[in-house]
């Protein structure tokens, strides 16, 4: 992920990284300070908390439904960037819309981009990763005044009343991702684990600290690295990285990354290790221990379900709760041994940090 995500986002990251706004579910919504919008009033509730856009999906009225989305990463990338697409994809043609995808999409050039997609009429900008929170603001402006935003894992981004965002609560699915990597680095007999990812970022610093804090739950003696490259698609740095973790005996490979992710999970296997998914499910493939799943187009296809029914509500964020929500989540893989009981062991960890009995956010505090 690079994604996607700044915030709270995945690259791949983050790492960039996501959910559909359910603007009248108030046990998962949250919204800043205003009074509610005329739900349904049009273009005359654009900039009050609480809009419902009137003629959603059809928002601009010209008889065909557009979707735009702009993405900083690969939208092949067999992850993170991916799942957003993939999913979008398969909404569009079950419903017959149409999807326009501009990707590598440079930070610099995002509010540009985000004006060329509204000049094409789309209904609905979608943002894919946080680090695009440049073109957020072009949202207030005329040229997209016929289309609706949202923001995939863009906690950190200001909230206003012109777009809404989902993202899932900083640090504690990745708590408890240490916590399954610190069980299967005990079947697996490793005692290092390193972490590869590209820019040295606020959500990407959280997530190694999160994570290492819940391998050390298992096994305080365990240690952890990290290789910050300062790029989530580039291959090259991200195996010289990982070749140079191995070096020091690492055994079990994070690459929270985008584009790069697989030259990281490669470069492991070669070497007899392991790796964990960022974001999405791929505990089918055997050289991963462990899926970190908090893939954007889970929440990416709530959103355009609201968005069919006419509900996306403005000025709104939505967070996915680990062990409320099917996502975020954790897995452990059969290539691990005893797969099955140590995910009973990471399940009970979820209802844990869930209820509050575990205080995820005071050991990650101890231990750092």
């Amino acid at each position: 992920m690079s994604k996607k995500k700044l915030g709270w986002i995945v690259p791949s990251l983050a790492l960039a990284l996501v959910a559909g706004a359910c603007g009248n579910d108030d046990s998962s919504a949250s919204s800043d300070s205003g009074s509610g919008g005329d739900g349904g009033s049009g273009d005359s509730c654009l900039g009050e908390v609480g809009c419902v856009p009137e003629g959603q999906p059809d928002l601009n009225g010209d008889g065909t439904v557009k979707i735009g989305v702009l993405s900083p990463g690969d939208t092949n990338d067999n992850g993170y960037y991916e799942s957003f697409v993939v999913t979008a994809n398969e909404f569009a043609e079950a419903e017959g819309w149409e999807l326009i995808i501009l990707d590598m999409v440079n930070p610099s050039d995002a509010a540009e981009q985000a004006r060329n997609l509204c000049r094409q009429e789309v209904d609905m900008v979608a943002i894919a990763a946080g680090e695009l929170a440049d073109a957020v603001p072009v949202a207030e402006e005329d040229v997209c005044a016929g289309s609706v935003w949202y923001v995939a894992g863009g906690a950190g981004i200001e909230q206003t009343p012109y777009f809404f965002q989902t993202s899932e609560e900083p640090g504690i699915a990745q708590f408890v991702t240490g916590y399954a990597t610190g069980l299967a680095m005990e079947a697996l007999d490793v005692t290092s684990a390193g972490y590869v990812t590209g820019p040295e970022l606020d959500f990407s610093t959280v997530t190694f600290d999160a994570w290492s804090a819940g391998i050390k739950q298992v096994d305080p003696a365990a240690s952890t690295v990290a290789t910050y490259t300062g790029d989530f698609d580039d291959s090259a740095l991200a195996q010289a990285g990982t070749d140079a973790q191995i070096a020091q005996g690492v055994g079990i490979l994070y690459p929270y990354l985008g584009g790069a992710t697989d030259s990281v999970v490669s470069a492991g296997a070669a070497a007899g290790a392991l790796s964990v998914s960022p974001g999405t499910d791929r505990c089918a493939e055997p050289d991963f221990a462990v899926s970190s799943i908090f893939s954007p187009g889970e929440y990416f296809g709530a959103t355009l379900e609201d968005f069919k029914a006419g509900t996306i509500t403005l000025g709104e964020t939505r967070i996915f709760e680990l062990g409320v929500d099917p996502v975020p989540t954790v897995l452990v893989c059969d290539s691990v041994p005893g797969a099955a009981e140590l995910q009973a062991q990471v399940d009970q960890m979820i209802d844990d940090v869930a209820s509050g009995e575990v205080d995820w956010e005071a050991l990650v505090e101890a231990n750092g």
